[in-house]
């Protein structure tokens, strides 16, 4: 079985051990609406401690926009490229919504992808 990083963020492992959770669910509505977004403190598998200093994820909100950028910009090409949708009040409407259902999956990404950046996996 192959792992890095790709393997730890897509599949909610730990980015060092690749084996304990980083989330307590897989499942990012769950996780954020049942759960509060809250994520183990330290790793079940090999104890490394997630939050390596008081506020580390704040950094994750700069992973979160351009996700979401990312994500409206794949919509408003799909909808011009494909729908052929020229009306701009449906565009915005359409982008505003996906944004907001695909919120939790945002959030979920954004912690593990700046997590994984300062993270080495071990060899």
């Amino acid at each position: 079985m192959k792992t890095g990083k790709l393997y730890s963020i897509f599949f909610n492992k730990c980015p060092r051990c690749n084996k304990g959770k980083f989330w307590k669910s897989n499942n990012p509505y769950y996780n954020l609406f049942l759960n509060g977004g809250e994520n183990h403190s330290h790793c079940l598998n090999c104890d490394l401690k997630f939050e390596i200093e008081p506020g580390f994820f704040y950094g994750a909100m700069y992973i979160s926009y351009g996700l979401g950028i990312g994500i409206g910009s794949l919509i408003l090409i799909i909808s011009l490229a494909v729908f052929q949708m020229k009306n701009i009040l449906l565009l915005s409407l359409i982008i505003g919504i996906s944004i907001l259902i695909l919120a939790p999956v945002n959030y979920f990404l954004s912690r593990l992808i700046w997590l994984n950046t300062f993270i080495d996996n071990k060899s």
